[in-house]
């Protein structure tokens, strides 16, 4: 009697995609096809310590081929791009690229986290990434700094550009922004 279900662990042709590689090599990341899998960037990864995610395996399916697998993994979104791996990487490849091509693929594909939605919308909303709010206003107020930074917070007309660029590059539809109510639509 097997403990393992052989279907869960058996790669199919249906499973590859022969230009997957390709798609991503073709987005700034040629070094992937040097990687020989020696598994430095996974020893290296912080990320890797405390969540389901393994560079070295991201890297393998996507030489393999398996975009369906690689795309749809919410490992993916936890990559803090903080290139440890790449700047241990023996060959010198150029993971952090790679994850942002795939990344790239996967949000083109429908798949994105959606704390990386919810980021995409505050720049949206605000043209920041991360809101100034009343509690840092008071912070730094109290530091003996203006309330609100000269930024889209404190200039209306750059706010305006940015969410121009959003529409024109139709971020907000890639992300699912509703422009009407402000948030993600669900």
């Amino acid at each position: 009697m097997s403990l393992l279900n052989e279907s869960e662990y058996l790669i199919t042709e249906k499973d590859i995609d022969p230009t997957f590689k390709s798609e991503i090599m073709a987005n700034g990341s040629d070094s992937l096809a040097i990687c020989y899998q020696c598994g430095t960037c996974s020893g290296a990864c912080p990320s890797g310590r405390r969540t389901p995610y393994m560079v070295r395996r991201l890297v393998r399916k996507a030489l393999m081929g398996m975009k369906e697998a690689v795309i749809s993994d919410d490992a993916l979104w936890m990559c803090t791009t903080c290139y440890e791996c790449q700047e241990r990487c023996p060959r010198d490849i150029k993971i952090v690229e790679i994850v942002k091509a795939i990344r790239n693929v996967a949000a083109h594909e429908g798949y994105m986290a959606k704390a990386h939605k919810m980021t995409g919308s505050y720049v949206a909303k605000t043209g920041h990434a991360v809101p100034i709010n009343d509690s840092v206003k008071a912070l730094r107020k109290e530091i003996g700094l203006v309330e609100v930074p000269p930024t889209t917070h404190a200039c209306p007309e750059a706010l305006e550009e940015v969410q121009t660029l959003i529409k024109a590059t139709a971020f907000d539809e890639l992300i699912g922004y509703d422009w009407a109510t402000g948030n993600i639509k669900e």
